[in-house]
């Protein structure tokens, strides 16, 4: 199943620099090892502010949660969850 997935990031202001640094590090870490199992197909900042648009596949609802609300940065964050499916007119042979 795949999902658009919109991140938004909002880290307390006075959150402790070390300790926002920390979280960031196990974020790139987690989002990495999803990325090289395939499960975290695409990622992209959007320019001028600290989110992403997405794209994940995977099994289920239940599993895109589980990884979500697995991300370090997930108490700091607003997201957004669009279910995709395969266009009709798409040449790609992946999209499905």
């Amino acid at each position: 199943m795949l999902f658009h997935v919109q991140m938004d990031v909002n880290l307390p202001s006075d959150l402790p620099a070390d300790v926002a640094g920390e979280i960031k590090a196990r974020e790139k870490v987690y989002s990495q090892a999803l990325q090289k199992s395939g499960k975290w197909r695409h990622i992209w900042r959007l320019v001028g502010e600290y989110a992403n648009y997405s794209i994940f596949d995977v099994e289920s609802n239940a599993e895109l949660h589980d990884i979500l609300t697995g991300l370090p940065l997930f108490p700091y964050m607003k997201i957004s969850v669009t279910p995709l499916c395969r266009h009709p007119s798409s040449i790609r042979d992946d999209d499905v």
